[in-house]
């Protein structure tokens, strides 16, 4: 018996790198699963290599989204699971060359509004749609961050805008959702060997001897959040490590009329 057996799982992105490994790992655990991918190609290819059903959706639009959701549910009968991995950064379709620095001031509307459009639009209407499938019987939902969600990252700081807007809504919703017997999770890994780094890249940086994690390694932290039962967290994966939710660290809470450097009562000494 796999960890996941019997489960209903929908991946997106499942056309290539994270997200095609996540779902080989799903299936190989017992699950039933359908990737979704822009990619028609792609997908249909990973979908019959690894035994599950493709579905062709774009992720930032919410009718497309909404429809693979309904055909997944059609297909599985009901869904469990949903990982929102799809994304894509300034370096794709040829906005930025491998080693180029980046430069705001030369990002153009399109491609802004793409990389969101994917990386944040996409998450939630995801997420939306997981909600409405997974009320009333539970389920498990992770959405793919990055470490670029949890630090400063100049390298693609665009890409890192949208990172730390899918840590804010997974840990906003996780304590919620959890009472819904529904948990949410965020995935945020180092720099992974997938298309989404490009040859060029992932070659420079084996070159300098920086590790590359790879796509299994991020398919075993989505296990790991799934079965864990906990919600909100934000699970880190680098080379070597054992994947594990971040600590996050507290702040000071508000100081009270007169009381220098004194914390009232229920101050925020919760992690935020």
């Amino acid at each position: 018996m796999g960890q996941l057996e019997g489960r209903k799982a929908l991946v997106t992105g499942g056309g290539s790198g994270i997200g095609r490994a996540t779902a080989k790992r799903f299936i190989d655990e017992g699950a039933s699963v359908v990737i979704v991918d822009i990619n028609e190609k792609n997908g249909k290819a990973v979908a019959s290599e690894i035994g599950a059903t493709f579905v062709q959706a774009d992720g930032s639009d919410p009718s497309q989204v909404t429809e693979a959701f309904r055909q997944a549910k059609d297909a599985l009968g009901s869904l469990d699971i949903a990982y929102m991995n799809a994304g894509i950064t300034t370096y794709m379709h040829g906005e930025r060359q491998p080693g180029q620095a980046f430069d705001i001031a030369e990002l153009g509307d399109d491609f802004y509004h793409r990389i969101l459009g994917i990386n944040v639009h996409g998450v939630f209407y995801g997420v939306r749609e997981a909600v409405r499938a997974m009320r009333g019987s539970g389920g498990s939902i992770l959405c793919t961050a990055s470490l670029a969600g949890l630090i400063a990252y100049a390298g693609d700081p665009i890409y890192a805008l949208t990172k730390h807007a899918v840590v804010g809504l997974v840990r906003g919703l996780g304590p919620a959702l959890k009472e819904q017997g529904i948990t949410i999770n965020a995935i945020c890994p180092g720099i992974v060997e997938t298309p989404l780094v490009g040859e060029q890249a992932a070659k420079a940086l084996k070159d300098a001897g920086f590790p590359l994690i790879a796509p299994e390694g991020i398919a075993e932290a989505c296990v790991l959040a799934i079965t864990g039962g906990r919600s909100g967290d934000c699970w880190t994966i680098q080379p070597g490590r054992t994947p594990e939710p971040y600590h996050f660290h507290g702040i000071p809470g508000p100081r009270t009329e007169g009381a220098v450097g004194m914390r009232p009562p229920g101050a925020l000494d919760r992690q935020i």
